[in-house]
């Protein structure tokens, strides 16, 4: 099932992104994953924010950015108390960028980061549970965190979204981590942890402000987005101007994906799933 009316706590639920263009990021992902963007509320406490959908469901939102640099795409999990969760951060070592704050009668934010430095938000649904389609052509599918200390990050993610682990064996010395909801060994899972090398994310292309401290990729949240066909995605994001970060390349029993940077800089994840990642919880 791919539209959502709810979410279980601790789930990922919600994506957005703040650009420099917001026309042109609005743009360039309706005609890569057939969005449909709404105008920005004029409501100037929204910011300029913009909902995109798929079949009149919410994928994702776009807005204005918040600070210079590359733009990432955001990760969003699924909360009851957003200050409870926003202690939970604390007393767990990690940061509160933006306390907990309501948009309007929809819902409660907040932004983090974990000890590791990877930024992450809340949404505390009131109105709005978040994305109302997930697993579909162009709708979020996985949210995975990249970091250079898997113990550690298992251990914060753990104490602020009752999280539990299991290391997954995937050949060739590599395991990634599956966090879950339950220890039920059937729990497909919410969300995943991958370990980055010391010396991994040379991402000159994505953003060159990196080469000036060594070139490092700061520890961070991905997002997978679903497509229908990967190949048939890359071929035409290029069209669109997207640069090819990773060719697809299948992996077996996941799917096939590829990396992209968008139209400025943004890392965007594509697969076409063997089977639905996106919890169904």
């Amino acid at each position: 099932m791919s539209e959502r009316d709810s979410y279980q706590a601790g789930t990922p639920n919600w994506i957005d992104i703040g650009t420099p263009d917001p026309d042109a990021t609005a743009n360039f992902y309706s005609q890569l994953f057939g969005w449909q963007v709404d105008d920005p509320s004029p409501d100037p406490s929204y910011g300029g924010y913009r909902m995109a959908r798929r079949n009149g469901r919410s994928v994702a939102g776009i807005g204005p950015a918040q600070a210079e640099g590359t733009p990432w795409w955001t990760t969003y999990v699924s909360v009851d108390d957003a200050d409870a969760t926003a202690k939970a951060v604390r007393e767990a070592g990690g940061q509160v960028n933006a306390e907990p704050f309501e948009i309007g009668t929809f819902g409660k934010m907040a932004v983090f980061a974990d000890p590791g430095g990877a930024q992450f938000s809340v949404w505390q649904p009131i109105e709005d549970i978040g994305a109302g389609v997930v697993n579909e052509h162009g709708a979020l599918t996985w949210n995975e965190l990249h970091t250079r200390d898997v113990a550690r990050a298992r251990d914060f993610y753990r104490k602020v979204f009752g999280w539990y682990s299991q290391d997954v064996d995937m050949g060739l010395g590599f395991v990634y981590t599956m966090v879950k909801l339950t220890e039920d060994p059937e729990d497909q899972g919410v969300a995943g942890i991958m370990p980055m090398g010391e010396d991994q994310g040379d991402r000159e292309h994505l953003d060159p402000d990196l080469a000036r401290i060594g070139g490092l990729l700061p520890e961070h949240w991905k997002v997978y987005f679903a497509v229908d066909d990967t190949d048939a995605a890359v071929a035409r994001a290029t069209e669109l101007g997207a640069k090819v970060i990773m060719p697809a390349d299948t992996m077996p029993g996941v799917g096939r994906m590829a990396a992209l940077a968008g139209p400025h800089g943004e890392e965007i994840m594509i697969i076409a799933n063997e089977q639905p990642a996106q919890s169904e919880s």
